[in-house]
């Protein structure tokens, strides 16, 4: 037995927690080093400073936002060592979408992927018969009360991306460019603001969960 024993830092919930666990415990049996995890709320996951965290602990799940930040303050270390370049592909090869290459900044990979979240069209087809496909549609829900969006960050961010890709100009991963140009982030910033003039206010408060919380309430109105 080795009798290392590491701290590591993940969210409270079983995608983010019961895979750290599992795997330590794999990890125990085959090395001898022993990790315990931590958790902290979806709030923190979010928005708690990955610099303290890091002073902290060995081992931290971050969020894909994180990643320009704790490059910046260089307070982790890059994943990509030598000599576990077949396990890297192995990874990459089996992970969702860009899931991969979307951790890896400046030429480094910050992290692995091990829960794939990205921005998606949620509906209820009990109460309308389709989902709007056009911006209009969307719209047009929304001033009859019936959208919600989560605008609270980092995810009013995430919109934001989401609205220039969606009009053809993704924002760059290349820190050397500006993020966006200036036509397709002016008409992306529009349309968030136009949408968020809309929504309930709540929406500023809302992350995801509580977006599909509400919208699984019997008595919800939004679509």
């Amino acid at each position: 037995m080795s009798g290392v024993f590491l701290k590591g830092m993940t969210w409270s919930h079983p995608r983010g927690y019961d895979p750290m666990v599992a795997c330590s415990a794999l990890w125990q049996e085959k090395t001898g080093v022993s990790i315990e995890w931590e958790k902290r709320s979806l709030q923190d996951f979010e928005s708690f400073p990955v610099e303290e965290l890091a002073r902290a602990y060995d081992l931290i799940v971050i969020d894909h936002p994180h990643v320009g930040q704790i490059t910046a303050e260089k307070c982790l270390a890059p994943l990509d060592v030598a000599g576990r370049e077949a396990e890297r592909a192995a990874l990459a090869e089996g992970s969702v979408g860009k899931s991969y290459p979307s951790y890896n900044w400046l030429g480094r990979q910050w992290a692995f992927p091990i829960d794939a979240a990205t921005q998606v069209q949620a509906w209820r087809p009990d109460l309308i018969e389709a989902a709007p496909v056009i911006w209009t549609e969307v719209l047009a829900l929304a001033e009859q009360g019936r959208v919600l969006l989560p605008l609270r960050p980092p995810h009013s961010l995430m919109c934001f991306y989401t609205l220039a890709a969606e009009l053809g100009r993704p924002c760059t991963i290349d820190g050397s460019l500006d993020l966006v140009d200036g036509e397709t982030g002016e008409t992306a910033f529009e349309m968030l603001s136009e949408i968020a003039a809309l929504v309930d206010p709540a929406c500023l408060t809302m992350d995801p969960i509580a977006v599909f919380e509400k919208m699984a309430e019997p008595s919800s109105r939004i679509a």
